[in-house]
């Protein structure tokens, strides 16, 4: 039993970037759950969105911070890379992001849209460095080719997927209506 605690907590905190959107997704859909109905779509919407940007870019990116900050050498390891003084130029543009994340959850429209796209930005370049470093390096390490890589590509979808949502919803659904 201990094992396999000790191998899920190694597994959520070396996928953080997808352990923390499916915690966003499981809070999202507790909002959800206790809103009051009825519940129109741009508000269940709504909910998920503030709770990924919160999720997914507010903590994610923090724990990014600490990692790349106070762990550069472990988190360097886990990319397959040595460590380097760039350790903290990622942390702190990671805090950046993680200061906008947390701003923008509950906020406007357009401070999300910069929230997502700034984030976006930055995980879909370190998508095409990974994927570089697999094929010049055959750089297969965990944070290189593993879910980290999957989430730089899925997570800018996603957030994306969700500001058309909502941008679509308001302008369909107007006030009051299911």
């Amino acid at each position: 039993m201990a094992e396999w605690i000790r191998a899920s907590i190694v597994f959520v905190l070396s996928n953080y970037s997808l352990s923390f959107l499916v915690i966003g997704l499981l809070v999202a859909l507790g909002a959800i759950a206790r809103a009051p109905k009825p519940r129109r779509s741009h508000d269940v919407i709504e909910r998920l969105l503030a709770w990924h940007v919160f999720w997914s870019i507010g903590v994610c990116y923090f724990y990014n911070f600490v990692m790349h900050g106070f762990f550069g050498k472990m988190s360097a390891a886990f990319i397959g890379w040595a460590d380097s003084p760039f350790q903290f130029e990622v942390a702190t543009a990671s805090l950046g992001f993680s200061v906008v994340g947390f701003l923008a959850a509950f906020r406007s429209f357009d401070l999300r849209l910069a929230a997502i796209v700034g984030a976006s930005v930055f995980t879909l370049g370190a998508a095409v460095g990974h994927i570089n470093q697999m094929v010049t390096q055959h750089n297969f390490a965990p944070g290189n080719a593993g879910a980290v890589f999957y989430t730089d590509i899925g997570i800018p979808l996603f957030g994306g997927v969700l500001l058309w949502l909502w941008r679509r919803s308001e302008s369909v659904s107007p006030p009051g209506a299911n």
